[in-house]
């Protein structure tokens, strides 16, 4: 990630000053942050976004799976975009900014949120779990494919990890994954 503002943001400018360009962008601690996925990174949130996509179509859920949607948290400062968000179709229409700005501030309409880790693993595993959890949003999995996660998030040796978050009484019990499991 490569910041490109220095003076903090609520989200609301952010929204307002979002650059079309094609590029995608979160907004951390007021800060506006460009986001530059590797190419192996890209291709695991593709492979997610197929596979969550031939299982929404077999299981006939009324999910959708947006190209890019910008998820709210309560934190004013705050807005990320998800590598993969799995969204209910019934609970978007709900949300008053979807329409005109693709914005989602429930978590009753993302019942899970998939991220692929990458050098800013801090954010991933910090910012984002503790605000996804208080959104509600039910699943959150990090897919930390190169062991870039702290020691204590991933454990030693560092090895590549998914972590499965689900929102028990309000609060995320983790569950991980390695080879082998």
């Amino acid at each position: 990630m490569v910041a490109v503002q220095t003076h903090p943001l609520e989200f609301e400018a952010f929204l307002a000053q979002y650059p079309d360009d094609g590029r995608r962008y979160e907004l951390i601690e007021g800060e506006v942050i460009a986001v530059l996925p590797t190419g192996p990174h890209e291709e695991i949130a593709g492979f997610l976004v197929a596979e969550f996509n031939l299982a929404i179509r077999r299981g006939g859920l009324a999910y959708t799976i947006p190209r890019a949607c910008l998820l709210k948290p309560q934190a004013p400062r705050s807005g990320y975009q998800p590598d993969v968000a799995v969204c209910d179709r019934r609970q978007l229409r709900q949300e008053p900014l979807w329409k005109t700005a693709s914005v989602i501030e429930s978590g009753a309409t993302v019942p899970l949120v998939v991220e692929v880790v990458s050098t800013n693993w801090r954010d991933d595993y910090g910012h984002k779990l503790i605000e996804y959890e208080a959104m509600g949003i039910q699943e959150y999995w990090l897919v930390d494919y190169r062991a870039l996660g702290g020691v204590r998030y991933i454990g030693t040796p560092k090895q590549p990890t998914i972590t499965i978050a689900n929102l028990v009484e309000g609060e995320y019990q983790l569950q991980q994954f390695r080879r082998g499991d």
